[in-house]
């Protein structure tokens, strides 16, 4: 393992059945870094996770978590991760203290109470202590959820799709705590659905079909994609967009509060569609957004991995 990687896998595969979830996947991911995993479901995002921490077996390819093996090493590797699932997990009978000391007891923490009581203060769960978790609302369900993936201090932090369903206040407040402990050295691997989200971190990865399709920091992602994009504002832009889905080489159009977004890799065919409106419109070229790369790399078929 190069000193500076946390994580450092080459060629993973794995099939259930003669199906590939994942296929050749080669992975490293910095000490301090938050990656995101990003691509369409079924796209081998989780499998992949649940590989890292050794609790799926590939079929092929290998590597370290750590520095350990993934395989030979699996249950040390565990001890390590903090692995936080799309489902809270948590039993909603009991309280915040409780499930936290539940989970300190599990690890064998030496001073469970002085921990529990740390994990709390730091994660803003001093007012909801006594709460019974299945009480809590669905973000304050997530941070608790990573307040006992942290709990035992791990070395490298997994996120399967954490904030799916939580409302963009409680996102953020998440996405600051995450912050706030890679600045204290802890790595973070994390999977999202959100743009936004993407856009916080320090390096995205995509996969498609088990496959790394194109990895980089987001702005290098989005410039080097290729994509030409306009935007326009005026009238009826929602009538507009309809008629725009048609035009050849336009591959989205959609609108964003008072302008109207449309992407696509052939410049001429963006003109010619745009000229074909009746007008009204004042469009300008604008950078393309991760979005409309993320919007792109899911009408695409397989590509060389970049």
């Amino acid at each position: 393992m190069t000193a500076d990687l946390v994580i450092d896998v080459r060629d993973l595969h794995k099939s259930y059945g003669t199906r590939k979830v994942v296929d050749g996947l080669t992975l490293a991911v910095k000490a301090g870094e938050i990656c995101g995993f990003l691509g369409a479901n079924g796209s081998g995002k989780t499998t992949t996770i649940r590989m890292l921490c050794g609790l799926v077996r590939p079929n092929g390819g290998g590597g370290t978590c750590l520095g350990l093996d993934i395989i030979r090493d699996a249950p040390r590797i565990r001890l390590q991760v903090g692995y936080m699932t799309q489902r809270f997990s948590f039993y909603e009978d009991l309280t915040v203290t409780e499930n936290l000391d539940f989970v300190a007891a599990v690890y064998e923490l030496d001073n469970r109470r002085e921990a529990v009581k740390a994990i709390i203060d730091r994660m803003g769960l001093a007012d909801r202590a006594g709460q019974l978790a299945g009480e809590l609302s669905g973000g304050w369900k997530q941070r608790l959820a990573l307040a006992a993936c942290v709990l035992h201090k791990p070395k490298l932090l997994l996120l399967d799709e954490p904030t799916a369903g939580v409302d963009a206040k409680a996102r953020r407040e998440f996405w600051d705590l995450i912050h706030d402990m890679a600045a204290d050295g802890l790595t973070v691997l994390v999977s999202t659905h959100y743009m936004d989200e993407a856009a916080r971190c320090g390096r995205i990865v995509y996969l498609s079909d088990g496959k790394l399709v194109v990895q980089g920091t987001p702005d290098e992602v989005a410039k080097g994609s290729g994509l030409i994009t306009f935007e326009a504002t005026g009238p009826n832009l929602d009538v507009a967009a309809r008629t725009l889905r048609k035009m050849p080489g336009v591959e989205s159009a959609a609108v964003f509060g008072s302008a109207l977004h449309i992407a696509g890799m052939d410049r001429a065919a963006l003109e010619r569609a745009i000229q074909s409106l009746d007008g009204g419109l004042a469009w300008h070229e604008v950078p393309p957004q991760l979005e409309d790369v993320f919007i792109h790399l899911l009408s695409q078929p397989d590509r060389p991995h970049a």
